[in-house]
């Protein structure tokens, strides 16, 4: 099973729409959205092509696929214009032997985890900066930011594939960084 893990499209119609260019590339079976989907936030200025009417349209036909969690940036109303559920703080879910996590990391995150009995891997955006870590009882992976990537890094998402997670740039697709979670051998390309 592939699964496509994006964050942080904050309404960006423009990059939701280079999303979809990657979906149709990788042909995921599921697609993990953490987060902060249509709202840009009063933190953030407005993103390129703020349309969060599109966004909507450009997500809800592939609501059988998508799994999504509550970010801090969306409120009841979007759950009104979503088709898929928006608003739990965390799911879980086994994928290919791996046990993950999502949410979106302004309630969980590395420096404050959720308390499982098992070995997982936490999977969240929110500070839009990718990251891959083994952090001891959990491996950390944040995808960054669809639309608003901060600290110079690129726009991202991730993808797993068997046991092994991929970092990948937006625009091109083009991996990273890679995580494998049974040896959690990171390298980088």
């Amino acid at each position: 099973m592939k699964i496509l893990i994006a964050s942080d499209i904050h309404g960006s119609a423009y990059y939701c729409a280079k999303l979809m260019e990657r979906i149709e590339a990788e042909q995921p079976d599921k697609i993990f959205l953490l987060g902060d989907i249509l709202y840009h936030g009063p933190r953030n200025d407005l993103p390129r092509e703020y349309n969060p009417k599109k966004v909507i349209a450009l997500l809800n036909p592939l609501k059988e696929k998508i799994m999504a969690v509550r970010g801090n940036c969306e409120a009841e109303v979007d759950q009104m214009v979503l088709d898929f559920d928006v608003m739990q703080t965390y799911k879980e879910a086994d994928i290919n032997g791996v046990h993950v996590v999502l949410t979106h990391g302004h309630h969980y995150n590395k420096e404050k985890p959720l308390p499982l009995r098992e070995r997982y891997v936490l999977l969240n955006g929110h500070f839009h900066i990718p990251e891959m870590a083994d952090k001891g009882d959990f491996v950390y992976i944040n995808c960054g930011s669809v639309s608003l990537p901060k600290e110079n890094s690129p726009h991202t998402y991730v993808t797993l594939e068997g046991d092994t997670f991929f970092l990948k740039e937006l625009e091109s697709g083009r991996t990273l960084k890679t995580l494998q979670y049974n040896t959690m051998c990171c390298q980088k390309f």
